[in-house]
């Protein structure tokens, strides 16, 4: 079985703690993508569980075995680097293979296991290609094909995708997502793309500054951020946050507008300075419940939808996701309305959710 178990994982570089009691029980099978902005410790956290750093504090166990102790080549991982680390003087099935031959299998055995993960990743015409002759896609596979011809308990992603272009992120994101459900196999991904991460991922490790911040589904995460910082990481464009005081039954921004809470969130202490929460794609065109007016200063048309950039009275940046036939012009003044049951309303000195 390859569930993986993080129990207070700690890492410190000499007097400096960068990695803060992390606790995590992955299940066997399931994938959990490691997201963060650089120096948060999602590569460290991953580097841990594959051995290539020691922890400080803590337990990590693979299929139920503590391996704090245990070498790399002795964890049964399998891991996928950001620059494909393929030797360049090679062929494509020889790269595939390496790792099985220092391990001294049998060369028809060697032969099938490169055969079959060539063909679950449609690479069979490439296989007697040098990495030169292939696109950073083909390379990207390869290097996939090496893991997968291991038949680890683990496989670990170190930000795979970051050299491809736009394009070609998207393509190869399915593809790893398709390719994990066939296979089963369990995973750990890190990347800095919060798209990325909300697509492929069963469950979410938000870290910053060394703290998993929040650990769920992707949805929970979106619907129901823990803190402010996950509230602005979770989510294209990013949630609007912005000054507000609190009442017992609505939150009044610096500008003056007042925002009726739905009933079972009412009671919040009068006068309590709070962070107020609005995804741009839950602002609509027109009068609501909770309306706010804002002076338009841009408008990104981008087909199906509309990007505005609004400010409000107190001049706090608004974003809004309209579709895309609505049309605004800079100066003009804009109600935008949302459903009181979408805002979100954070205490503004901790950050955490109210």
């Amino acid at each position: 079985m390859g569930e993986v178990t993080l129990r207070a994982v700690r890492k410190s570089y000499g007097a400096t703690e960068v990695v803060h009691g992390v606790s995590c029980d992955i299940a066997d099978g399931e994938l959990v993508v490691i997201v963060g902005p650089s120096g948060c410790g999602k590569s460290t956290l991953l580097r841990m569980v594959a051995g290539l750093e020691e922890i400080t504090a803590g337990e990590i166990l693979i299929g139920g075995k503590v391996v704090n102790a245990v070498e790399p080549k002795d964890r049964d991982i399998a891991m996928v680097f950001q620059n494909y680390a393929l030797y360049p003087h090679m062929t494509v099935r020889d790269n595939m293979a390496y790792g099985l031959k220092i391990r001294r299998l049998a060369r028809a055995e060697v032969e099938a296991r490169v055969r079959r993960a060539a063909g679950i990743l449609q690479i069979e015409a490439l296989l007697d290609r040098k990495p030169r002759q292939l696109s950073g896609g083909q390379r990207q596979r390869v290097a996939m094909g090496r893991a997968i011809v291991r038949d680890p308990q683990v496989f670990l992603f170190d930000e795979p995708l970051s050299n491809l272009d736009a394009q070609l992120r998207v393509q190869m994101r399915v593809e790893i997502r398709r390719l994990q459900q066939s296979l089963g196999t369990t995973s750990i991904y890190v990347t800095h793309d919060q798209v990325e991460a909300m697509t492929l991922a069963d469950r979410l490790i938000v870290m910053r500054g060394g703290v998993a911040e929040q650990i769920g589904p992707p949805l929970l995460l979106y619907e129901r951020p823990a803190t402010v910082f996950v509230a602005a990481f979770i989510g294209s464009p990013a949630m609007n946050l912005l000054p507000a005081v609190a009442s017992e039954d609505a939150v009044v921004l610096a500008g003056g507008a007042r925002l009726p809470l739905p009933a079972d969130r009412a009671g919040l202490a009068a006068d309590r300075p709070v962070t107020l929460g609005i995804r741009p794609e839950h602002l609509v065109a027109g009068d609501g419940p909770a309306t706010i007016e804002v002076r338009v200063e841009l408008a990104e048309m981008l087909g199906a939808d509309t990007i505005l950039h609004g400010r409000l009275g107190d001049g706090s940046l608004l974003q809004a996701r309209l579709p895309g036939a609505e049309r605004a012009q800079p100066g003009e003044r804009m109600r935008l309305a949302v459903d009181p049951r979408q805002l979100h309303v954070f205490d503004r000195e901790s950050g955490k959710r109210i």
